[in-house]
């Protein structure tokens, strides 16, 4: 059989799977509601406020606050509640808010735009772990990278996509039909993810340990992985890695290549369509690389792409630099979930994933309040090397993975372990 036949096969197989196909159409569903929300409520508070930026911040802050606060939780509760009943609840439940915040804005309270996307997120914190686990129990392991690698690729064509289907809808019907969109997109990813095979029986709440119990051994679980252990070091300094230039991108453009800022753009159009390519190679490699290498491979890419960021001088070979780092950003990303997914034991797979979300925000977001100061006397060139050695770094820390197998055998002993403690 030729190669070519093989891997049409071997797509046949994967798409042949109930599970693959319900969850990439619920995640379809999902990202067109998440993306009309965002660009709605972007224009619309926009609007309100005329451009005032501190009610736009406020935006960010209701979407990125709950990772904080609720992620961890999130994961725990994920791993004692059924996952599909959990992902269904929450996916209804924020089609209410929607309906209720619609409610508000024909009542005349414009700001209660604000709590669709707060309680959306604190949703999605509950609902994304949960994902995870059913791919856990529904994914055979040697589909799961493939499995990443589509959704991944959803996810990178929305990041084109998305903002052009917002802004139209809004500028179009204005916000209490985008609005109501986002509700009906929600309920349709509810309904894709009620044709899934019923929940595994759970064992009864009252037989677990206390929340704050599992909690700590979540901690503990990662802590004594070797493998989680080191992918927790390595998102701790691919946090570091990208916080430190986050805010450095338009002075890139305006000091180091003395543009107009409105350059900028371009730097943000390359690396989004360079996503969407590299998301599409690394579903076809995902099955020849194992996920550590591809996952190594995007850090020591970022590295020298940061670098060569910092140093050119040539606004097309800046641009080359973006693409080349956007490019492998799929990589990483399916690297990263699916490591955890191969390595982590079921009862593990949310606590895990609720850890790791807020290390990497958080190292990210100190570093990115730490570098306006910084850069006030280091050289901008600087700050882009030191982006690009945090990269590296990460880069040796994945490598020691190399040589560690990649399985829940090990992980059970692990889990032993921490419930003796």
């Amino acid at each position: 059989m030729s190669s070519l036949s093989r891997s049409i096969a071997s797509f046949g197989n994967f798409f042949g799977n109930k599970f693959i196909r319900v969850i990439l159409m619920s995640s379809f569903f999902l990202q067109m509601g998440v993306w009309t929300r965002n660009f709605a409520v972007l224009l619309y508070v926009m609007e309100q406020t005329n451009n005032d930026s501190v009610a736009v911040s406020w935006i960010y802050v209701a979407e990125y606050t709950p990772i904080f606060i609720f992620s961890v939780i999130g994961g725990t509760f994920a791993d004692r509640w059924r996952p599909k009943k959990t992902m269904v609840n929450c996916d209804l439940l924020s089609a209410l808010s929607v309906l209720i915040v619609l409610l508000a804005l024909i009542g005349g309270s414009w700001r209660a735009i604000f709590f669709t996307t707060l309680i959306s997120s604190i949703l999605s914190q509950f609902s994304q772990p949960s994902g995870m686990k059913l791919f856990k129990q529904h994914v055979p392991e040697e589909q799961v990278q493939t499995g990443m690698a589509m959704y991944q690729a959803i996810i990178s064509l929305f990041m084109v996509i998305g903002p052009a289907i917002g802004t139209l809808v809004f500028s179009t019907f204005g916000i209490y039909v985008s609005i109501g969109l986002v509700g009906i997109s929600f309920l349709l990813s509810a309904a894709m993810l009620a044709m899934l095979p019923p929940d595994r029986a759970a064992a009864s709440v009252k037989n677990k340990p206390p929340v704050l119990q599992e909690l700590k051994d979540g901690f503990r679980y990662v802590f004594v992985h070797p493998v989680l252990r080191l992918l927790g070091i390595a998102f701790a300094l691919g946090g570091l890695a990208v916080g430190i230039i986050q805010p450095l991108g338009i002075f890139l453009v305006v000091d180091r290549l003395q543009l107009d800022k409105e350059y900028y753009q371009w730097f943000s159009v390359a690396n989004v369509i360079a996503m969407v390519a590299g998301g599409a190679l690394v579903v076809g490699i995902s099955k020849r690389v194992s996920s550590q290498k591809i996952l190594a491979i995007g850090n020591l890419i970022s590295a020298f792409s940061v670098v060569g960021t910092g140093l050119s001088m040539n606004f097309n070979l800046s641009l080359v630099m973006q693409f080349v780092r956007g490019f492998v950003q799929p990589f990483i990303q399916v690297g990263i979930n699916t490591i955890v997914m191969k390595s982590t034991e079921e009862g593990y797979v949310g606590r895990v994933n609720g850890i790791f979300g807020p290390v990497f925000m958080g190292t990210m977001l100190l570093m990115i309040m730490l570098s306006g100061w910084l850069s006030t006397f280091v050289p901008l060139v600087t700050m882009y090397v030191l982006s690009g050695v945090f990269f590296l770094i990460a880069t040796a820390v994945i490598s020691l993975m190399f040589k560690l197998e990649l399985s829940t055998k090990y992980a059970s002993a692990v889990s032993a372990s921490v419930s003796n403690r």
